[in-house]
């Protein structure tokens, strides 16, 4: 990374530490506790107990339960206003520009196995191995209406010129396991999706980066599925609304995609995979490096949402320890070399093991120093962990977006 600046004295540094999926509801196997509550987060829970700890409603109603509604939401933006589709997000990570006419749609390479979804994410296929099933779909499938894009590991995507945007799709996560007839495209325009969900799979079948994986004991991407479609929304820059210079750091086309458009800098941290192998120590020191410059950091963490779109209770545990240890430690242990900063953790929804899906339940969000002066504000004793339930009965915020003003303290508490 390049030299940074020193920080202008007393200038208040602010850091928002995000577990994607980390919510989760009492689970038997864990004495019907959340994983929140089970797991070993001390520096999660010092957060929790010695600054504010409250609920905040992410998902307005009626929206879907999704990173990319939450998410804007937590940075200060109303779905309701700039939300607009996932897929037009992740085009501008891609490098992909939009004209008013075009339509992008998220493209999930995903393994279907006996018409049931076996996995979204073809076995977290690479990039490297995507790229040359993507590049195949856009030679044999492309056309002036039509394009294919390569995204990052499993997603990817369509861009339709002139094409229909009130397609009822289905997220390809939300119905793991489940027969995927159920939830094939409809409305209008949905034949041309479903005759290229259909070609696509007669191309796969057979393809080489498929007939390695399968060798190597890995899923292959037999399929396309196509989801999140929406037209590129118009918003303000971060920097114009609440006066901040920005930062995110993430591992998937989405967050980046929505830093792109806040104008922050994206920094792409070297091994950040947005799964339980990802970079989580470099994406700590890209985040106290970046603070040197800009006011505030995004850090989101993919891992935990993962791991409960899996269904799987251990890589939840890890990820959730391993985003304790590795990211939010590190980052409380230096950032007094700041002489004002205030730190804050959540996560975007949840994501149930029980159901490995999305829900819209408010979500618990910890801030710490409870002002902005530098230290350690007085333990609460009531307070034990950072979980959903120790954060209920204190601060609640009905209203997603209204959590980044009070974040920046620019209304009363």
């Amino acid at each position: 990374m390049k030299k940074k600046s020193a920080p202008k004295k007393n200038q208040t540094k602010y850091i928002i530490l995000l577990g994607d999926g980390m919510g989760d509801y009492p689970i038997s196997e864990l004495n019907n506790q959340t994983v929140l509550e089970y797991a070993h987060t001390p520096n999660m829970d010092f957060v929790a107990q010695h600054g504010l700890l409250g609920l905040v409603q992410t998902i307005p109603e009626s929206f879907p339960p999704g990173s990319d509604v939450a998410n804007l939401s937590v940075l200060g933006y109303d779905p309701r206003r700039y939300y607009t589709g996932r897929a037009p997000l992740e085009a501008v990570n891609i490098g992909v520009s939009l004209a008013s006419s075009d339509v992008a749609f998220r493209c999930n390479l995903v393994t279907i196995t006996q018409g049931k979804m076996e996995d979204f994410s073809a076995g977290h296929i690479s990039t490297e191995e995507a790229r040359p099933i993507i590049d195949e779909l856009n030679v044999r499938l492309g056309s002036k209406e039509l394009q294919f894009f390569t995204g990052t590991s499993y997603r990817h995507l369509l861009v339709w010129k002139n094409g229909h945007e009130q397609i009822h799709c289905t997220p390809p996560h939300d119905i793991s396991g489940q027969l995927v007839d159920n939830y094939l495209p409809q409305g209008e325009g949905s034949d041309c999706l479903m005759k290229l969900m259909n070609l696509s799979q007669e191309i796969l079948k057979d393809h080489p980066v498929n007939r390695k994986r399968v060798a190597e004991g890995k899923k292959a991407a037999n399929s396309a599925w196509f989801w999140g479609q929406g037209r590129a929304p118009q918003m303000p820059s971060f920097q114009s609304k609440f006066g901040k210079r920005g930062a995110i750091i993430s591992a998937v086309d989405l967050l980046k995609g929505i830093g792109r458009y806040l104008k922050f800098e994206v920094l792409n941290v070297p091994g950040a995979t947005g799964y339980l192998d990802t970079n989580y120590a470099g994406k700590a020191e890209y985040a106290l490096s970046a603070l040197q410059e800009k006011d505030i950091v995004y850090v989101h963490v993919e891992a935990p949402d993962e791991a409960g779109h899996n269904g799987d209770l251990k890589a939840k545990i890890q990820a959730i320890e391993d985003f304790d240890r590795l990211i939010v430690g590190p980052i409380l242990d230096r950032i007094t070399q700041f002489s004002s900063f205030r730190i804050m953790i959540l996560p975007d929804h949840f994501t149930p093991l029980s159901i490995r899906t999305h829900t819209s339940d408010p979500v618990p969000f910890a801030i710490f120093p409870a002002n902005e002066q530098k230290g350690t504000d007085k333990i609460n004793k009531r307070r034990k962990k950072f979980t959903e339930n120790d954060a209920r009965g204190e601060i609640v915020i009905l209203e997603g977006h209204q959590l980044m003003e009070f974040f920046l303290q620019r209304r009363k508490q």
